[in-house]
């Protein structure tokens, strides 16, 4: 009987290690595309505020790129767990008015215009690239 107990203990000791060991090593890998994904998205609006002499067109406004970074990270905070991805930080947050739908495009200091989705998805193309 007190070989059964002993027994008994042990496999239970074990399962509870193993548990443990299954827990602490499993966590950080479950986080690490969440980690992954938001440095993109940290690096997607570092672009924006990179862009010397530019202006972000929002609901027909010009805004420097101070207030356009303002404004993306506010969005960002407003759509909350919706943004998981880079990808879904381009479609709910850089790219058109969630208020009129209408575009949002980047005036660079060279005049040239572009609808924000195609910077930040050229952007985020060079990114996966490194």
């Amino acid at each position: 009987m007190t070989w059964a107990l002993g027994s008994v203990m042990r496999t239970a000791i074990g399962s509870f290690v193993l548990f443990l060991m299954f827990a602490c090593f499993s966590a950080p890998l479950r986080a690490e595309p969440v980690d992954v994904e938001q440095q993109k998205i940290d690096y997607l609006i570092g672009e924006v505020a990179k862009l010397k002499g530019a202006h972000f067109i929002r609901n027909g406004a010009e805004f420097d790129v101070g207030k356009a970074v303002e404004h993306l990270q506010l969005k960002r905070r407003s759509a909350g767990a919706r943004v998981k991805t880079a990808e879904d930080f381009i479609r709910y947050c850089a790219t058109q008015s969630s208020m009129s739908g209408e575009k949002y495009r980047i005036r660079f200091a060279s005049g040239e215009t572009v609808d924000s989705a195609a910077f930040f998805e050229q952007r985020l193309a060079a990114y996966a690239s490194k």
